[in-house]
């Protein structure tokens, strides 16, 4: 019941990073709609457990530290160099500006 190398754990482990991210990170994802953010999760998490499940955990992993490095490098450098808050993502209009959105109703 309890095994690790079920496709049923490779999800765990995404859902994990994504449930980790959202808490974390949510408040750059504000000004996206919730079908997006809601398919982003969906589409990820079945090319991470596609990856796990056809190429080995060491593939997944590698699939998600790629991008745990991208976000790094934009979160820890690039956000701090223009001004915006790493972590909290303010001034959040300033962060809005750089990536060419504009803030979302709340009704949405």
């Amino acid at each position: 019941m309890w095994e690790t190398s079920s496709a049923w754990f490779d999800l765990a482990i995404i859902l994990g990073v994504f449930a980790v991210g959202a808490v974390c990170f949510g408040r750059f994802e504000e000004h996206k709609s919730r079908g997006r953010r809601v398919a982003k999760v969906i589409v990820v998490s079945a090319v991470y457990v596609w990856i796990a499940q056809a190429g080995g955990r060491p593939f997944a992993a590698a699939f998600l530290a790629f991008f745990a490095v991208f976000a790094v490098a934009v979160h820890a450098w690039w956000l701090p160099k223009n001004g915006i808050n790493g972590w909290t993502a303010e001034p959040y209009d300033d962060y809005l500006a750089l990536i060419g959105k504009k803030r979302r109703s709340r009704t949405e």
